[in-house]
């Protein structure tokens, strides 16, 4: 790759060192050109091929193949066109319009020994003007996005936004953090107006007797009179006790 005059850059794209070319008849009809028609078995030059391109223009010079001097060159701005043209009979030979910088141009016959070598010249030729369409779609796309009005996703002084984020409750200051245990466990609940009284001595008191074992107990004395209260039990005195009469409690009122 070297720098042209211009400033841009000049790349090699296809090279073949023997082609041969041939002076053609001018074309009767609009059929085409026929390299049949040619004296083949009498090339008028042989020599080397080089294509080379420079920016979008590709360059089919053709080249002594000892002394690299230029016999003639023909510059190609696009492909397929009016610059090379494949014959109607075979697929080894073109015609190219040459110039030679002076406004001056002919058409000479261009033809491969080998097939590959013309396949390969047709490639090349193919592949540069397809690189040159594509930079061509990305520079208008690119000038179009750059006329076309930015957003401006910038925040203004003094906004702002509000961000939702949900499936998060709240502390509520009022609640009370629930104390830890201390690893004892309190009594269960006694019923409403249930009194717990040791007896005296620390004995157990006995459980509750039914009402009617009032009518069972039998002293021997007198029964006093009821008491305007609502205690079914009462003191009570044993049975022959002395004047000195020990009184024992066995039930306290509940």
């Amino acid at each position: 790759m070297a720098l042209a005059d211009d400033g841009s850059y000049e790349s090699v794209i296809c090279v073949k060192p023997e082609v041969h070319v041939y002076k053609i008849p001018p074309r009767a009809t609009n059929r085409g050109y026929r390299a049949a028609d040619w004296k083949l078995d009498e090339p008028a030059w042989t020599g080397r091929m080089k294509i080379i391109s420079i920016g979008k223009l590709a360059y089919i010079k053709l080249e002594d193949k000892n002394s690299g001097e230029l016999f003639a060159q023909a510059p190609v701005e696009q492909y397929p066109g009016c610059v090379v043209e494949a014959v109607t009979d075979s697929s080894r030979y073109f015609v190219v319009r040459i110039e030679d910088g002076n406004g001056r141009h002919a058409f000479i016959g261009l033809g491969f020994a080998d097939r590959g070598d013309s396949f390969d010249f047709n490639v090349a030729l193919q592949d540069h003007f397809k690189w040159v369409k594509q930079e061509g779609e990305l520079a208008k796309e690119e000038a179009s996005q750059s006329t076309a009005p930015k957003l401006d996703l910038g925040f203004k002084d003094g906004q702002t936004i509000k961000i939702s984020i949900g499936n998060i409750k709240k502390k509520d200051p009022g609640a009370k953090s629930r104390p830890m245990g201390s690893g004892l466990l309190l009594p269960p609940p006694m019923a409403k107006g249930a009194v717990l009284v040791a007896p005296p001595g620390g004995q157990q008191s006995p459980p509750p007797m039914q009402s009617n074992t009032a009518s069972l107990l039998d002293f021997g004395g007198p029964v006093p009179a009821a008491q305007p209260t609502a205690d079914l039990w009462g003191d009570f005195t044993a049975a022959g006790a002395s004047s000195s009469q020990d009184t024992a409690k066995g039930w306290v009122q509940f």
